[in-house]
């Protein structure tokens, strides 16, 4: 009698990868096999509290409920139709998500990179189109540290030498600036610019925010300068900071904004390209577009994520609760915290090198059933669904407390 096959493990399953996965990634050594809101579970069945959040792609959660209820509705009707036909699912969530961004038009994609690439060719078609530059000379701003995907085009403008080296050669027609520096965003803009494309809050470089008045300052300088700004929104959107986009806290609204992450509820990847009607307006059929954009899964799974954040309750939460991090986080300063940087329920906390790099810390942390990511250096980052309680964030913060006092 064969005897029954011993479950796979931890170990045996990041063994199994090692072989036949590409090893773009170095993730914690955990194998997550359930999850529900903030929590997940490993295959031996341990529990963490997830402060990650996919990179913001579960702002809701894992498995919230609506969300799933959406998918499973729809899993039961229709799929995929292409955009060679129409669905009954694609005007709703196009009109409904522009209201809720106060812009125009809706491009569907599925990716975040997908949404920068489609904000580019965009900017550039206005250029050409609208603004009058001659053919193949449009330029596009860009901020240092930023992060906007991994693409061949958009790492021709990243400042970071991981994403960079061996990749060449690079997309032209690109200008990097500081981040935050206004001057400096002026002196490179010329008749040849398309757009000025930023993220409102600097994500991957650390949860960088930018000084009070910077966005106001960005969105006046391209209208004077005859340009257009581009927000990618992709991990800042959505509610994550308190309010349903970052540039929101300015009262600022950009010509363009690029949405993906949550949009998809951590059930399906969703990404957009959200615009005026007049930028919109020129792209023509042919010229772009995506085989799986605006399926009807992602029409019904999206638009269940627009009617959670219409009753603003997510937006509210995130700004409740984005208090109790950051009383948290300033308790923790002096402390084995150098400084940190918060806006709503997102943080890059500097831990002091004396203690561990940021992977080292976020593995003690992962041990004590936290899950967090580093970034740079003896960065982490905080991001944690908009679900999560205040008793949970607060043990979560109690654990980082105990693991920077064990490391002293």
């Amino acid at each position: 009698m064969t005897a029954p096959a011993r479950p796979a493990t931890s170990e045996d399953l990041i063994k199994a990868e090692e072989p036949v996965l590409a090893h773009n990634y170095h993730p914690l050594p955990v194998v997550v096999a359930e999850a529900e809101g903030a929590w997940v579970e490993d295959v031996e069945g341990r529990r963490y509290l997830d402060l990650l959040a996919g990179y913001s792609a579960l702002n809701f959660g894992h498995r919230h409920p609506a969300l799933v209820e959406a998918a499973h509705r729809q899993l039961d009707r229709l799929t995929l139709t292409s955009r060679a036909f129409h669905n009954d699912r694609l005007a709703g969530f196009a009109e409904r998500l522009a209201a809720l961004i106060g812009l125009d038009m809706v491009l569907p994609m599925n990716t975040g990179a997908e949404a920068v690439e489609s904000g580019i060719k965009l900017a550039r078609k206005w250029a050409y189109d609208v603004k009058g530059v001659p053919a193949d000379r449009a330029t596009i701003v860009v901020a240092a540290d930023n992060f906007h995907g991994r693409t061949t085009t958009i790492v021709s403008f990243s400042t970071d030498e991981s994403a960079r080296a061996g990749f060449g050669p690079f997309t032209p027609g690109f200008k990097v600036v500081p981040y935050n520096d206004l001057a400096a965003l002026e002196a490179a803009v010329d008749e040849t610019t398309a757009a000025v494309l930023i993220e409102p809050i600097q994500g991957e470089a650390g949860v960088v925010i930018p000084d009070d008045g910077y966005l106001t300052g960005v969105r006046e300088l391209t209208r004077r300068a005859g340009c257009l700004f581009v927000a990618d929104e992709i991990q800042s959107g959505l509610g994550r900071t308190g309010r349903t986009l970052a540039v929101d806290h300015e009262g600022v609204v950009p010509d363009v904004v690029l949405l993906g992450k949550a949009l998809g509820g951590g059930i399906v990847p969703v990404s957009a390209v959200v615009a005026r009607r007049e930028v919109m307006g020129v792209l023509h059929p042919g010229e772009h577009g995506s085989t799986f954009g605006g399926n009807p899964l992602a029409a019904a799974v999206g638009t269940a994520v627009v009617e959670l954040l219409e009753t603003g309750e997510f937006q509210r939460r995130a700004a409740d609760l984005g208090e109790v991090l950051r009383d948290g986080l300033t308790g923790l300063v002096g402390r084995g915290v150098t400084g940190f940087r918060a806006r709503g329920l997102w943080a890059g906390v500097d831990v002091d090198p004396a203690l561990g790099t940021g992977r080292e810390i976020s593995e003690l942390l992962m041990r004590e059933g936290v899950l967090v990511k580093d970034t740079h250096g003896s960065t982490i980052r905080i991001a944690p669904p908009l679900t999560i309680t205040a008793d949970e964030l607060r043990g979560a913060l109690g654990s980082l407390e105990k693991v920077l006092r064990a490391a002293e």
